[in-house]
């Protein structure tokens, strides 16, 4: 009973205020808001297609219309050939098409005809276009070449269009209605895209508990109302347990509410369930209070708890990963990010984005659990209540 009263009197102290509030619930779901605005949303990037179409047949009409039913492509017609031409040299797109002058009647006639790509460099836009056109026109080969062979022998090049152009056109109009679609699945193969710098961003907001709680002790220590706790007569097991509590449905607290603006706000899908999400977020939290009490206990001064922020939480989120991938660091400080809680819970999360299970993160949470409980017990073990701290 006795570490329930100090548990709620520590979550008093710091979400009873209204700077605790603002700056341990209402700012991390702020931010996490921005974070999933900029780096989560799954917005298509549509490349500009200049292009003219000289043909006047079916064919070069249905290839235009192909290609602007694909979302990745936002077609511009121009009036001439120097115009698509032009517009590259701008870069007012990627790559321009030029659909030549009687293109449907040499496809009929089984005449060499290909269709013009400018191209200012090559890219991974430009490449994939290519693509598209040369899948394109095989099956207009594929098609006018059954068009043929049903139609039968003819005499002369007249009698080719005049028999065969009609049902080449209603053979692409049933092309064009596309009765037969695949459906995209997503296995889950890769993590979710911008997963990295969103669960980057919520673990630095989370570390700032860190400083909290450090305050809080600190002051204690400086009123002495840690020494007069330790003198009362409550065990000494039940006031660590009461410290530890507080800080922990603080962190609980924090966790749900950004789990929930994210998810039940935002519609943000990280491809994770929320209770595995909320399992590897609560494991880092222990970490975070090991931390926590581990500084406090070595800080004596405390105008120095204002330097946790420059001298271990960003220090550690740009270590971990929370604002870049570790891949893109040096050999040496990759080594170095696993001494730290970011890089496992970062690796955790985007584990299980990929379509991992729980059985799949079991090193990364042993590694969490085991960083808590040692700089717990470290924690534990340096603090002294009767040292009053210097005033400040």
């Amino acid at each position: 009973m006795n570490s329930l009263h100090i548990a709620w009197l520590m979550i008093r102290r710091t979400l009873g205020r209204k700077m605790g509030f603002i700056t341990f619930l209402l700012l991390p779901c702020l931010v996490i808001t921005g974070a999933v605005a900029l780096f989560g949303s799954e917005q298509i990037t549509r490349t500009v297609i200049p292009y003219v179409n000289v043909d006047g047949g079916v064919a070069g009409t249905w290839m235009i219309h192909e290609l602007a039913g694909k979302e990745e492509y936002l077609l511009k017609p121009m009036t001439n050939e120097a115009e698509v031409k032009e517009a590259i040299a701008q870069q007012k797109g990627s790559s321009g098409i030029i659909i030549p002058a009687h293109y449907t009647e040499d496809l009929l006639q089984g005449k060499p005809t290909e269709i013009q790509l400018v191209e200012l460099r090559i890219s991974e836009s430009s490449y994939t276009l290519r693509a598209a056109v040369e899948g394109l026109t095989s099956g207009l080969l594929q098609s006018a070449s059954a068009v043929k062979v049903a139609a039968g022998p003819v005499s002369s090049e007249t009698d080719i269009l005049s028999s065969i152009q009609k049902p080449f056109e209603q053979l692409l109009q049933e092309i064009g209605k596309h009765q037969v679609a695949g459906e995209v699945t997503d296995l889950q193969i890769y993590p979710k895209p911008g997963l990295n710098n969103v669960t980057g961003f919520t673990v630095m907001f989370m570390m700032g508990l860190l400083t909290s709680a450090v305050a809080v002790i600190m002051e204690d220590r400086r009123k002495r109302t840690m020494a007069r706790v330790y003198t009362a007569p409550v065990r000494a097991y039940e006031i660590a347990l009461g410290n530890f509590l507080g800080s922990f449905v603080i962190g609980i607290i924090q966790i749900v509410m950004v789990l929930g603006v994210s998810r039940w706000l935002l519609h943000y899908d990280a491809g994770i369930p929320f209770g595995i999400h909320f399992i590897i977020l609560a494991a880092f939290m222990l970490v975070s209070m090991g931390i926590a009490s581990t500084v406090a206990g070595l800080i004596c001064n405390p105008k120095n708890a204002n330097m946790l922020n420059s001298l271990i939480i960003m220090p550690t989120c740009m270590i971990g990963g929370c604002f870049w991938p570790i891949s893109l660091m040096p050999d040496y400080m990759q080594k170095l990010a696993n001494f730290v809680p970011q890089k496992w819970t970062i690796q955790a999360v985007e584990t299980i984005s990929a379509g991992g299970t729980l059985s799949d993160i079991t090193l990364p949470l042993l590694i969490l659990f085991g960083m808590a409980a040692i700089l717990l017990t470290v924690g534990s073990a340096i603090l002294r209540p009767s040292q009053p701290g210097v005033e400040a």
